[in-house]
C-alpha cells in the first residue's frame, strides 16, 4: 500500500497547479491530497478577478497552520501511531515541507524551488528585485497583484508569451504580502541542527524567483548526515513553473523514483 503525498503549492498559486502531479502520483497508487491555502481556494481566474476581502490578512503563520492541519489528517490525524505522509511542496511550500519536517509530521519530504528558511540569501538581482517588490513595506497590506507580464517575466520566464498567458490565466492568483514578509521571520526559521527524514531538494536553473544556488545551499545547510540525507538535483532550462511547464512529467518522474529509492524510510 502506497503512502499519502499532502502536495502544498506556493504563493500565486493554488491547488490547481498540482492537477498534473495528483494525476501521475495517483496513477502509480499514491493517495494523493493537495488543499489550498486560505483565501486560495477556487478557480484562479475568478479569484484574480474578485480576491477574498481577507486576502490582505493573511499571513504566513496563518497559511502554516491551515496546512499543518491537513498534514496530520492526512497521517489519521495522529501522527505519533499512524503513518507520516510524504510532503511534496513548492516555492513557500517549500518552505513548508521543511518546518513539518522540522516538526516531525512528514515520511518523506521534497522542497521544490523553495523559499529557503532562516533568511538564508544569496547575491541574485532577479531573487532581491522579486522579494523587494512583493515585500514592501510602503505597500502596506494592499495586495500583490500578478500581472500577465510580471508572470511571465518573473514566474515562468521559459515559456513564450502564448504559453505564458495560458499559464497565468488557468493558474495565477494574487497574494498576500504579509506572506513572504512572514517567510524573512521567526515563522520562517528552522533548526537545521535536528535529525530529519530524507529531503530531495528540487531546483530550476533559469528560476527568476528562488536561485538555484540558494535551493543548493539550503539544502547543504542541513547538518544530520547520520539519519537523514538532504539531496539535491537542478533540472536545466526550467522556471520557478517547474511543476507546470512542458517537462513536468521528467520532475515528476525523477522525484517518484526517489520517493521509491525512500519506501523503507517511510514506516512509522
Amino acid at each position: 500500500m502506497k503512502k499519502t503525498i499532502v502536495f502544498i503549492h506556493g504563493m500565486f498559486q493554488n491547488s490547481k497547479s498540482w492537477d498534473n502531479w495528483v494525476a501521475y502520483f495517483t496513477e502509480r497508487g499514491y493517495n494523493c491530497v493537495a488543499p489550498s491555502w486560505p483565501d486560495h481556494a477556487g478557480d484562479p481566474e475568478r479569484l484574480k478577478n474578485n480576491p477574498p476581502a481577507t486576502l490582505c490578512d493573511l499571513m504566513l503563520e496563518d497559511v502554516i497552520n491551515a496546512m499543518e492541519a491537513e498534514v496530520i489528517a492526512a497521517g489519521g490525524n495522529n501522527v505519533e501511531i499512524n503513518e507520516k505522509p510524504i510532503i511534496i511542496g513548492h516555492s513557500v511550500g517549500g518552505l513548508l515541507a521543511q518546518i513539518f519536517v522540522n516538526r516531525n509530521l512528514a515520511s518523506l519530504a521534497v522542497p521544490v524551488c523553495p523559499v529557503a528558511p532562516n533568511m538564508m540569501m544569496t547575491l541574485d538581482w532577479p531573487f532581491f528585485k522579486n522579494v523587494a517588490a512583493i515585500a514592501n513595506p510602503f505597500k502596506g497590506d494592499e495586495p500583490f497583484k500578478q500581472t500577465p507580464e510580471g508572470f511571465h517575466e518573473a514566474f515562468c520566464n521559459t515559456l513564450d508569451e502564448a504559453a505564458a498567458r495560458i499559464a497565468y490565466t488557468e493558474t495565477a492568483t494574487h497574494d498576500s504580502r504579509n506572506v513572504l514578509r512572514g517567510c524573512l521571520g521567526p515563522n520562517g526559521h528552522i533548526d537545521l541542527d535536528l535529525p530529519h527524514v530524507p529531503l530531495l531538494f528540487i531546483s530550476a536553473k533559469e528560476d527568476q524567483i528562488i536561485p538555484t544556488e540558494l535551493v543548493e545551499k539550503n539544502s547543504k545547510a542541513y547538518t544530520d548526515d547520520v539519519s537523514g540525507e538532504a539531496s539535491f538535483h537542478e533540472f536545466e532550462g526550467r522556471s520557478h513553473y517547474i511543476c507546470g511547464e512542458p517537462g513536468w512529467e521528467e520532475v515528476a518522474s525523477y522525484v517518484h523514483n526517489w520517493l521509491e529509492m525512500h519506501q523503507v524510510h517511510t514506516a512509522v
